[in-house]
């Protein structure tokens, strides 16, 4: 299904309030549901980058589900070190995460080049472990780069709905003509006709 195996991408710029352990945890936070779950780390820091890598290993020395999360991070971490912000934006919406973290001092300067994200947890103070069990937002959220399409679900999953056409005789004259030419180059002959009874 669309809602598949659980993803996170943490990004960060290695500011100075940064703290390696926090992003390490979040990233381990979704490694340890199972062994296919996707951990990424981007940030336009190498030294966060191996600061962080570093407080994963420290962290794994004690995390119960440590196997788990150690083969998840085989299987589907990265760490991804870019250029700046607009590289980092980029590879944001390429992979577009199921859950996506910014931690940064300015999240909102950044929501607006955001374009594909099941939920973006804002800022440092908002790790998506609250979005797991308090934060409010449905978290039956889009994995596997399907928020390029899709969105959470919501109350419009569960209502029925229909579309109804209506032309004035003014109108049917102007969309016909359109549907009759674009019936012709779909070799369609009823459906020119049908369009175009309504013109003569």
């Amino acid at each position: 299904m669309i809602a598949g195996p659980s993803e996170v991408l943490v990004y960060a710029e290695g500011e100075a309030n940064d703290n390696a352990d926090w992003l390490a945890m979040d990233l381990l936070s979704q490694a340890e549901h199972d062994t296919v779950a996707q951990a990424i780390f981007v940030t336009t820091s190498e030294a966060q980058a191996d600061a962080v890598e570093q407080a994963i290993n420290t962290a794994l020395k004690d995390l119960p589900k440590a196997d788990i999360a150690k083969a998840a991070l085989q299987n589907r971490g990265a760490i991804i070190v870019v250029q700046n912000r607009e590289e980092g934006v980029q590879v944001i919406n390429r992979i577009a995460p199921e859950h996506l973290e910014l931690s940064v001092d300015e999240p909102d300067s950044l929501i607006g080049n955001i374009r594909h994200a099941g939920a973006i947890f804002m800022g440092r103070h908002t790790p998506e472990a609250i979005g797991d069990y308090c934060a409010g937002p449905n978290h039956v959220l889009p994995t596997s780069g399907t928020a390029r399409f899709s969105s959470p679900l919501g109350v419009y999953d569960f209502q029925k709905k229909t579309s109804l056409i209506y032309c004035t005789p003014e109108g049917s004259q102007t969309l016909a003509k359109v549907a009759d030419v674009l019936a012709v180059q779909e070799d369609l002959d009823a459906h020119a006709r049908s369009a175009r009874f309504r013109v003569q």
